[in-house]
């Protein structure tokens, strides 16, 4: 059996894979969160509750509407994101210009209230959503054993984070979105509707976190805490990739997501803490992360 630093070649690709896996998922939420501060300058700790949302409103689909996956995949995103974009028009728009914390204790409350409500109507057990067909199986490379959906996460993720990097960075309407949320007024001179531009972004950047949780139902126990689980993580990764910084947040989030996978095969005790390990480091040396611009 092929070794590498005394560990088998097999039990490394595993949990190479496993750290690709939750890299991607680290990487549609970091994104998300990066578009919400960059854009917004909003501290989005409801977050983990819209990926948690996501997750559930995907198997309520199943179990009562008989929804398959790839509408789930669509819809789910879209009706979070629609939450997403009465969160901010109700509540968000109220505070906008005050400081930061109290974006963050907005949305920490709201987080609060969602997974409060759900666990009072399906408990704490987790709930299972079965593999869509097509993605049963798997292939054998040789060296591993690599999952159909495993490979499909591996690969939505990566075209969803490419995707919402070059619209944001590379075309007119990220243009306007920059625009917008530097000099609103402005660009109200010049006839566009910098509210709803505002509303549609905060319902874009959840709707990721939604995209994310629908990606997770066929792999982990959907449960209405799964959200609270994975965001100090998430927010650890924007913060070592740069607040506010797009392509920061998908390259951390892809990487860290790897670290993490490599630390559990060499030394599992300290794999829930090498992230935030990384995280003190970068910031003693870059405060404003590995991607991030110095105020």
């Amino acid at each position: 059996m092929s070794m590498i630093f005394g560990v088998p070649l097999a039990v490394l690709s595993g949990q190479l894979l496993i750290g690709v896996i939750n890299g991607a998922f680290y990487a549609l939420l970091s994104l998300g969160l990066a578009v919400i501060f960059g854009l917004l300058k909003i501290i989005n700790f409801a977050h983990g509750a819209m990926y948690m949302l996501g997750a559930m409103v995907t198997v309520i689909m199943f179990d009562v509407m008989g929804v398959n996956y790839w509408v789930a995949l669509f819809m789910a995103p879209l009706l979070v994101g629609a939450v997403g974009v009465l969160i901010e028009y109700f509540l968000l728009r109220r505070i906008a210009g005050q400081d930061h914390i109290y974006s963050l204790l907005l949305t920490f409350g709201i987080a609060l209230l969602m997974q409060g409500v759900l666990t009072n109507i399906y408990g704490v057990s987790g709930m299972r959503y079965s593999m869509p067909d097509l993605f049963k199986g798997g292939i054998n490379l040789g060296f591993m054993f690599l999952p159909y959906y495993r490979a499909w996460v591996i690969v939505i993720a990566l075209v969803v984070c490419f995707g919402t990097w070059f619209m944001i960075e590379k075309t007119k309407l990220g243009a306007y979105l920059r625009a917008g949320t530097e000099d609103a007024q402005l660009m109200q001179g010049f006839g566009i509707n910098v509210p709803l531009l505002v509303s549609l972004t905060y319902g874009f950047g959840v709707a990721l976190a939604a995209f994310a949780g629908v990606l997770a139902a066929p792999i982990y126990s959907v449960t209405p805490v799964m959200g609270s689980h994975i965001l100090i993580t998430v927010f650890a990764v924007v913060v070592i990739g740069g607040m506010g910084s797009i392509s920061g947040a998908i390259i951390t989030g892809i990487l860290m997501g790897v670290v993490e996978g490599l630390t559990k095969t060499f030394y599992p005790p300290a794999s829930s803490a090498v992230i935030f390990l990384v995280m003190v480091v970068v910031l003693m040396f870059r405060p404003a992360g590995l991607f991030g611009k110095e105020a």
